[in-house]
């Protein structure tokens, strides 16, 4: 399944609509119609995509959840990647921002991990979205000045602060869409992952050798044993960050020859 990807569309007519420096709507004069607005659309987009996620999104099912023809949601959006884009953007505005002011680092960098944590599950599709291009919009760039602060002054240069929010912002959402994958595995089976293991547990001990594989049999029973199945998605996001701390510890000490 193809990526969906920010700036894919327009550029210049996404930002003027990322910053709402765009033409007025069409003239109303030439008769009755629903009032709408880009915010309304923005909001009907990502109802649909919180529910039915992105593959249910097009730019004919909005205007039939906003009660307007297709070509009446043209005047307002260009097309569903500019919409994506606002989407996000308007997502990332939304964010609750932790003030961190005052804690110490690690608290702050770990309130930023949490927020982005919980946009996605608010948002599960906005996690599968690919912002190597990201909408430079007011949400994003608020986004990115509340995060930036959490790593200001520790000693980093401008390049690494970037690095370090870079690499922690990809380990959550890789987190995220791990979890989802990991919910809809469950949803689509009738047996729970304990369940799963143990209706499979004959078969696998006839092929898992353990004379073969000692290594793998060892720490995968441990590790089945500990999480109750082959991957805790909670672990996993606990255990990760701590290590991604840690490299941030290391990267800060080095610099400030701590």
């Amino acid at each position: 399944m193809p990526t969906e990807r920010t700036s894919s569309g327009d550029p210049a007519r996404t930002l003027q609509l990322l910053w709402r420096d765009a033409p007025a709507a069409p003239d109303r004069r030439r008769g009755p119609r629903r009032g709408l607005s880009i915010d309304a659309v923005i909001d009907a987009a990502t109802a649909i995509a919180d529910t039915e996620g992105l593959d249910a999104l097009t730019m004919r099912r909005v205007a039939k959840d906003l009660g307007v023809v297709p070509m009446t949601l043209y005047t307002y959006v260009p097309g569903k990647a500019e919409l994506l884009d606002l989407m996000l953007d308007a997502a990332y505005a939304r964010m609750p921002r932790t003030d961190t002011t005052g804690r110490p680092w690690r608290q702050r960098v770990t309130a930023l991990a949490e927020e982005n944590k919980a946009l996605f599950a608010r948002h599960p599709w906005a996690a599968t979205v690919s912002t190597a291009r990201p909408p430079l919009g007011p949400g994003q760039m608020a986004k990115y000045e509340h995060e930036l602060s959490a790593l200001d002054g520790l000693g980093l240069t401008d390049v690494e602060m970037d690095d370090c929010l870079a690499h922690l912002l990809a380990f959550v959402q890789a987190s995220a869409r791990a979890a989802a994958d990991a919910r809809a595995a469950r949803h689509d089976s009738p047996m729970n992952d304990q369940e799963w293991w143990e209706a499979n547990a004959p078969l696998l001990a006839r092929v898992l050798d353990e004379k073969t594989y000692p290594t793998a049999v060892r720490v995968g029973a441990a590790a089945g044993a500990a999480h109750g199945s082959a991957y805790d998605p909670d672990h996993a996001y606990a255990f990760g960050l701590e290590r991604v701390l840690d490299a941030f510890a290391a990267l800060i000490d080095r610099g400030t020859g701590g």
